[in-house]
């Protein structure tokens, strides 16, 4: 039973989506969401990831639901090129145009993507302080985990717990920034660092970026620690230190806010997205796009300094609790939902 079929009151559809393209399966998909759409007379239609939103604007559009959104959460198209770049990018207009309001999960991805021309200001919002549903800050909380709890997952990855752990979590992937991740941490242990660098996520090799990652190319490296993907990512984020996200892209950076209250600051590129999830200087440090030695620099020094990276991460939650609480995120969303039925004349 998947999370959303233990939710009491909502009935749940499964309908198979492939990540990539699979004409079949996508004409497949498209069917059954424009059938479901129609027989159950569905007023609000809301997607999420470029392929799923692709799929949804068209069939809720030929269905006639009258309330069509779209949140964007990042846009793999800007690290690509050639063909690839352009269909994907075409898509994103696409669902700017076949759906009556769409938001960024952030407001620096929001100023990109009117830039672009991929919609108008308009059409595009961000809701709240952005995220695409906040963080449960009841379930990532630091004090969940006791010393001891700490220490014995310390203890089954073979690490002391006087060292200092870096962490990424994510796909496992070039354009998540991870070669100059690996590059930045043999930087480190070439100067005399003794942090271990622990990787949380599945590899993707399918990103539009050229290349891949493999295992070696982690595991080559003394002190590393490769774990699959989880669904407890907080268990990793209770024995970090530093959460590394040196990305080429990202709609907002949710494991960020995950790792902020968790108590963690993140040590992240400076692009859209990333700029509205770290507060530079106060909950982590934002690095320029490649710059292996701004990243060198910004983990060497939260490394050294403990009174800092405790201030950061201190603030990092405070940050989280005041903006990001899911139970605040998704009130306005339920709100903006109530808003466009009311405008609909659907609700009272």
């Amino acid at each position: 039973m998947s999370h959303l079929e233990r939710l009491i009151g909502v009935r749940c559809l499964s309908i198979d989506i492939p990540r990539n393209i699979s004409l079949r399966r996508d004409l497949i998909a498209l069917f059954r969401l424009y059938l479901y759409f129609r027989r159950e007379r569905i007023q609000i239609a809301h997607s999420t990831t470029p392929k799923a939103g692709l799929l949804t604007a068209v069939a809720a559009y030929f269905a006639g639901v009258p309330i069509r959104l779209h949140t964007f959460t990042g846009q793999p198209w800007s690290t690509m090129f050639g063909m690839r770049r352009w269909v994907a990018r075409a898509s994103d207009k696409v669902i700017g145009a076949l759906n009556t309001h769409c938001y960024a999960d952030s407001g620096s991805q929001a100023d990109f993507l009117i830039s672009q021309n991929i919609l108008k200001k308009r059409k595009m919002s961000v809701i709240g302080s952005g995220s695409l549903a906040g963080v449960n800050i009841e379930r990532f909380d630091q004090a969940k985990f006791t010393a001891l709890q700490r220490s014995e997952m310390r203890r089954s990855l073979g690490i002391a717990d006087h060292l200092p752990v870096l962490l990424f979590v994510g796909r496992i992937t070039p354009d998540k920034g991870v070669r100059e991740l690996l590059e930045a941490y043999a930087a480190l242990k070439a100067n005399g660092s003794d942090a271990h660098l622990m990787f949380v996520g599945r590899f993707d090799n399918d990103s539009g970026v050229a290349g891949s990652i493999a295992p070696w190319d982690i595991l080559r490296l003394p002190d590393t620690h490769i774990i699959e993907y989880t669904d407890y990512p907080e268990e990793y984020f209770a024995i970090a230190d530093i959460l590394c996200l040196p990305s080429y892209r990202e709609g907002f950076g949710t494991v960020v806010i995950e790792a902020a209250a968790m108590s963690v600051p993140t040590v992240g590129s400076n692009i859209y997205g990333l700029t509205d999830a770290i507060d530079d200087g106060v909950t982590g440090r934002l690095v320029s796009l490649h710059d292996i030695n701004q990243l060198v620099e910004s983990l060497a020094v939260l490394l050294n300094d403990n009174l800092l990276r405790n201030k950061m991460g201190a603030a990092a939650r405070q940050r989280a609790i005041e903006l990001f609480d899911s139970h605040k995120v998704n009130g306005l969303v339920v709100n903006e939902y109530l808003n466009f039925l009311r405008d609909a004349k659907v609700v009272k």
